[in-house]
C-alpha cells in the first residue's frame, strides 16, 4: 500500500475550505527523478499528468483536478508525462 490517497474532482467549497488558492505552486515539464517527503504534502494538480511509483509499490496515476496526499517518509518516483502544474502545501 502507497499511502498516497487521491480525491478526484474535488468541489470549489472543498477547495476553499483548504486554501488552496494561497498555496505556493509548482510546475515541472516532462520529467522522471525520484522524490522523498519527509512531511505529509497536500497537492491539487491544476494540470497535466505525472506516474508516482513508491519505492516497492504499484505505480499511480495523477491528474488535473485531483487533490492528492503524500504521507510523510513516502520514497517514490515521479514521471511526469504532461507538463504538470500544481499548488502544494507542506505539513
Amino acid at each position: 500500500m502507497s499511502g498516497i490517497v487521491i480525491e478526484t474532482a474535488p468541489d470549489a467549497a472543498r477547495l476553499a475550505s483548504l486554501g488552496v488558492e494561497r498555496w505556493p505552486e509548482w510546475t515541472s515539464e516532462n520529467a522522471e527523478f525520484p522524490w522523498e517527503y519527509f512531511e505529509q504534502e497536500i497537492s491539487y494538480i491544476v494540470e497535466g499528468r505525472a506516474i508516482v511509483t513508491p519505492e516497492g509499490g504499484a505505480p499511480v496515476e495523477i491528474a488535473s483536478g485531483d487533490l492528492v496526499t503524500f504521507p510523510s517518509e513516502l520514497l517514490c518516483r515521479w514521471k511526469v508525462v504532461e507538463p504538470l502544474r500544481k499548488r502544494y502545501r507542506i505539513g
